[in-house]
């Protein structure tokens, strides 16, 4: 048993509930392949002690996650991830655009215009591109 899994160090935005955080933080591991579906997670008990934050925090965000059907829990065993392919890819979708949104609206807010973002974007790309070759 593994009882790192689904456990990270988050650094807690004070501005956004915990509970939103750690759903988050699920949403990435799942993403990036650190879990699947399967996979164990520890108690709510665990994770709390893990993270440090109220237990009751944890609770609620397991039960979002379950209300979602990403994770399942089975009495007397415990919360596994249910998330399937299908769902994986419509949660990384949401968070890409939920961070595209952000930055576009942070942009904007500086002052650049649609062609301007798009070149900066094109450009920056080709930097990441080269630089990526270059290792």
């Amino acid at each position: 048993m593994h009882y790192d899994v689904g456990v990270s160090q988050l650094d807690y935005d004070k501005s956004r509930a915990i509970y939103k955080q750690i759903i988050e933080d699920f949403q990435k591991q799942l993403v990036r392949g650190e879990l699947g579906p399967g996979d164990k997670v520890p108690s709510q008990r665990e994770y709390a002690q893990k993270v440090r934050v109220n237990p009751n925090t944890v609770q609620r965000a397991y039960q979002e996650l379950e209300r979602t059907g990403m994770v399942e829990t089975v009495r007397g065993q415990g919360t596994f991830i249910q998330a399937d392919e299908v769902m994986i890819c419509g949660i990384r979708q949401q968070m890409a655009d939920n961070l595209l949104d952000h930055f576009l609206e942070e942009m904007s807010s500086l002052g650049y215009s649609e062609n301007e973002i798009q070149a900066k974007l094109t450009r920056r790309w080709t930097l990441i591109k080269e630089a990526r070759i270059d290792d």
